[in-house]
């Protein structure tokens, strides 16, 4: 049975992973009670866009922080514009209620977020109203497998990106992730971690769900955004740290499939991934199966920084509990 918000906060408990509380559609349920309808555009053509939101607990401080939290924000309102869903909430609604069911929860650890906003009720693909959302927080240690490896062994995939001829990688929607996951399972079923896409043009693009950077003679390389890679707002955070902070040379050029097998560092990024090693491509041996010197500082840098630690902008950190 669904609850009122205010009902639920008046409750003081703790919940265990398959009785956790998500926001739907204006109220705070547990999640078993969270129901869509099965014949939704959603649920039968992937019409959703949604983010994905990491907070990351400060003992110290006895604060959780939401890590850009209005950037996450802007990258949603471009999804749905170029989607065409209906807009129903606006920013100060998507806080509210995000801040709402992590308080219901009573999450004090490192958590990720699923934003999502879908169409359902009855539709059919190409509608564009009936909106709902739903906000559904989970503890990090409980996220996929491949999110919580300390290094990578990928492989480059068969399939190619999709680009903006076909389906933008601008749109962060669930329909999109059908690329991925053809990718990720070709990969885990030939015994790698992950893969690698190259676009239409052959170069290399992005990894399931997260960015690419190399380092190669000091430099800190990674594929443009015309290449066929989202708009990750983690891709831009290392982008500030070596620039900003450590002042190495990024660039963001065409990146081909030879120099990744001779890079000198590699590593994937993301809200789930974080920063992770690459290890290996294709059995090319990228850093000795570790973190090489580069990699290993920006990721310190950035779990300093989204933890509160290490004040660099503070308007990227957005406090959860009053």
């Amino acid at each position: 049975m669904a609850e009122n918000i205010s009902d639920r906060m008046e409750i003081s408990m703790k919940t265990s992973i398959d009785e956790r509380y998500i926001w739907l559609d204006g109220q705070i349920v547990n999640v078993n009670d969270a129901k869509i309808n099965v014949l939704s555009p959603t649920s039968q053509f992937a019409v959703n866009v949604f983010e994905g939101i990491r907070c990351y607990w400060n003992e110290e401080n006895n604060q959780l922080y939401a890590f850009r939290l209005d950037d996450h924000y802007n990258r949603l309102a471009k999804s749905r514009k170029l989607l065409r869903i209906a807009e129903k909430y606006n920013d100060t609604q998507l806080k509210q209620a995000f801040i709402d069911v992590i308080r219901a929860n009573e999450y004090k650890e490192d958590i990720a977020v699923r934003q999502t906003i879908f169409i359902d009720g009855f539709g059919s693909w190409s509608s564009t109203d009936s909106v709902n959302m739903f906000v559904a927080p989970i503890p990090k240690g409980k996220l996929s497998t491949e999110y919580n490896r300390k290094g990578l062994n990928c492989c480059i995939s068969s399939w190619r990106r999709i680009d903006e001829n076909s389906l933008s990688p601008r749109i962060k929607c669930g329909a999109n992730y059908i690329n991925s996951r053809m990718a990720q399972l070709e990969a885990i079923n030939n015994g790698y971690d992950t893969a690698i896409f190259l676009n239409s043009s052959g170069n290399v693009a992005e990894a399931p769900g997260s960015c690419l950077f190399i380092v190669k003679d000091g430099k800190l390389i990674t594929p443009s955004l015309t290449e066929g890679v989202l708009e990750s707002i983690t891709r831009d955070t290392v982008i500030h740290i070596a620039k900003d902070i450590l002042k190495i040379e990024v660039e963001e050029r065409v990146v081909n499939r030879t120099e990744l097998y001779t890079c000198d560092e590699a590593f994937l990024c993301g809200s789930a991934m974080e920063i992770t090693p690459v290890y290996s491509v294709d059995h090319y041996n990228i850093s000795n199966n570790s973190y090489g010197e580069i990699s290993k500082r920006i990721h310190e840098l950035y779990l300093e920084i989204v933890t509160g630690k290490y004040v660099f902008r503070k308007e990227w950190l957005t406090e959860v509990y009053e």
